[in-house]
């Protein structure tokens, strides 16, 4: 298949988005954690997560030219609230979240370079 890692990148998307929909959402129900919040951190990845579901996950798929500009956007959103988590929350920050944080950073990275090879394949 010559799209096929578009198909992976599109795939891993989908789930890492799936994920933090599903943890932003139970948060944003009122189905707290044991530890503290910080009170838009479950919003940004309820949004980012549904943006990844709805639109990233299925530019990439049909390998569209917005494909790598939603990636490297996504993963720069993501670091930039991991900068803010690092700097400005670190006395607050649940470890849980910058492992999470950490977790959607390297999958990204991975669509990234997934893309990348794809690219290089096509030409």
């Amino acid at each position: 298949m010559n799209k096929l890692l578009n198909k992976i990148a599109s795939g891993l998307a989908f789930i890492i988005g799936a994920m933090a929909v599903f943890a932003g959402g139970k948060v944003l129900l009122g189905m707290l954690p044991d530890y503290y919040v910080i009170d838009w951190l479950p919003i940004y990845n309820f949004i980012l997560g549904v943006v990844s579901i709805v639109f990233s996950s299925v530019v990439i798929w049909k390998n569209n030219r917005f494909a790598m500009p939603a990636a490297i956007g996504t993963f720069g959103f993501h670091a930039i609230v991991m900068l803010v988590l690092q700097t400005a929350y670190r006395e607050v920050v649940a470890p849980d979240s910058i492992v999470a944080m950490t977790v959607r950073l390297l999958v990204w990275a991975v669509i990234i370079t997934l893309l990348v090879i794809q690219q290089r394949k096509n030409k």
